[in-house]
């Protein structure tokens, strides 16, 4: 919203000049080169760190610097358009500020805002913790397409946290525009009802409940950046063995990730038996994203109520399990993991939790019960497993790319024991190699126990049994090192 200029305007009302051009930039952190703003120094030049305070915005858009002589004003010349709400709060509410910024030929540009206490008390902590968290905020926000005039609101107490009313109200001042369309409209009418003394104290607080939650969920947009493969592939080769097929299927969605900037339509469906990784690859496929993950777990999910929230009518309402994902993820970008898909159709209670998974899955938009809004979910990236894809709906299935995860063969499990899981486990319990020692047989005598299970977490644990006798008879029996055979791997293992 454009601030004007009402300096020695006289009591008949002139024409309102606007002091500051806008410019709208995508930067994640401000620079003397990228910087937030840019005063006017063709009187003075300023100095990197000044004292100060925004002037109130119906009076000039301008800074006032503390200087030894007196109190000096520069006009604002330009101003990203991410930070003109909290431009215009600062000057209402007399924040006492640092600039840090460097004289440049455009003016003195401003890189950083800290706040500072001097000349009395400040409306916010001498840490100014929240107002570093908005300028974080705005930083990572997306600019906005347009300045949206929003209603003035009158204060109400002092707080740091974004889970009282005040500091949602001056969130939402300083950082409104920023939101997502749908989210700002809703937020302006929760904020209504959290404000209102015609409602019932239960129906406030279910409102400030949700507003808090919503707004310290960062909602991002859906462009991406690009993934090195390499550095993809290297994750993938660090946490699985073999699978090249389904390394080469993650690598073929990172490459169309690089070309769309944009996720898949479909996610990843792992199918396999018990044991074999599924869950590994999920987490892999997350650190690749760089991105925040969540679990589901369907075998626990028995009513789509769990996944939806409840209605505001209750005393005892709540978000529903997805909203409280993205409220511990702090983003909309994230990658959802959803555990034992095939037992979603098994619900117990009033209808089918796999119902409400579609509505996720088509990246469509989610409706919360509680919260009462749709929730952007295009920076949603689903990744589900399963042992039977025969039991998953076909609904469900067409919302995903299926990649089918083979057991291991009996070498590719030898391989794995003898390079992967008794090293790690070695490495925990801080025994050296030499320490412990498989021979060849008893390496095919642990493999051929476990030949008739499936997945390598029965020889995980053998690993362990084995390591920690290994460090009892080094301990308690002060042998040096112990050397398995077949008869012994057979004797310990049962």
């Amino acid at each position: 919203m454009p601030v004007f200029d009402f300096n020695n305007t006289p009591d008949d009302k002139k024409a309102a000049e606007c002091t500051y051009t806008i410019f709208y930039s995508g930067e994640g952190e401000a620079t003397p080169e990228k910087p937030m703003m840019v005063l006017d120094n063709q009187m003075k030049k300023w100095e990197h760190h000044s004292l100060g305070m925004f002037t109130n915005p119906v009076k000039r858009t301008a800074f006032e610097f503390q200087q030894e002589t007196g109190t000096v004003s520069a006009d604002i010349l330009k101003i990203d358009a991410r930070f003109v709400s909290l431009l215009k709060w600062l000057g209402e509410n007399h924040i006492n500020v640092r600039l840090s910024g460097e004289n440049t030929e455009e003016g003195y540009a401003v890189y950083k805002i800290r706040e500072i206490a001097f000349g009395g008390g400040t409306k916010l902590s001498a840490e100014d913790g929240f107002l570093q968290f908005m300028i974080e905020r705005l930083l990572a926000s997306d600019a906005p397409t347009s300045q949206v005039s929003d209603e003035e609101l009158e204060e109400m107490g002092d707080s740091m946290k974004l889970t009282s009313l005040q500091s949602i109200i001056d969130f939402m001042d300083c950082a409104g525009n920023t939101l997502p369309d749908n989210i700002r409209l809703w937020a302006r009418r929760n904020l209504a009802v959290a404000r209102s003394h015609e409602v019932s104290p239960e129906e406030r607080r279910h409102a400030q409940r949700a507003l808090s939650i919503m707004m310290n969920v960062q909602w991002k947009s859906d462009y991406f950046e690009a993934i090195d493969p390499e550095e993809a592939r290297r994750i993938l080769d660090e946490e699985l063995y073999g699978m090249e097929k389904v390394k080469q299927r993650i690598i073929e969605t990172i490459i169309q990730i690089n070309r769309t900037h944009t996720l898949p339509a479909y996610g990843l469906l792992l199918v396999g038996p018990a044991g074999t990784g599924k869950s590994q690859i999920a987490y892999a496929v997350a650190r690749i994203l760089k991105l925040p993950w969540t679990t589901l777990d369907m075998s626990s999910i028995n009513d789509p109520e769990q996944l939806t929230g409840s209605s505001r009518i209750y005393s005892n309402a709540k978000p529903g399990i997805i909203m409280d994902a993205f409220a511990m993820a702090g983003e909309s970008n994230l990658v959802f993991i959803i555990n034992e898909l095939d037992k979603a159709a098994s619900g117990k209670g009033n209808g089918n939790p796999a119902d409400v998974l579609l509505t996720l899955l088509d990246n469509l938009g989610f409706t919360d019960n509680y919260m009462e809004c749709m929730v952007p979910t295009v920076g949603v990236y689903p990744i589900a497993t399963a042992n039977d894809k025969e039991q998953i709906s076909a609904p469900l299935m067409s919302r995903f790319a299926v990649i089918d995860i083979p057991d291991y063969s009996f070498e590719e499990k030898k391989v794995i024991f003898s390079k992967f899981s008794l090293p790690k486990v070695l490495k925990r319990m801080s025994l050296k190699e030499e320490e412990c020692i498989v021979t060849d047989d008893a390496l095919d005598a642990i493999i051929e126990k476990y030949a008739d299970t499936t997945g390598i977490r029965d020889l995980e644990q053998a690993a362990e049994h084995i390591a920690a006798n290994a460090l009892y008879q080094i301990e308690v029996e002060h042998k040096g090192a112990v050397t398995y055979t077949r008869e012994m791997v057979n004797e310990l293992l049962g």
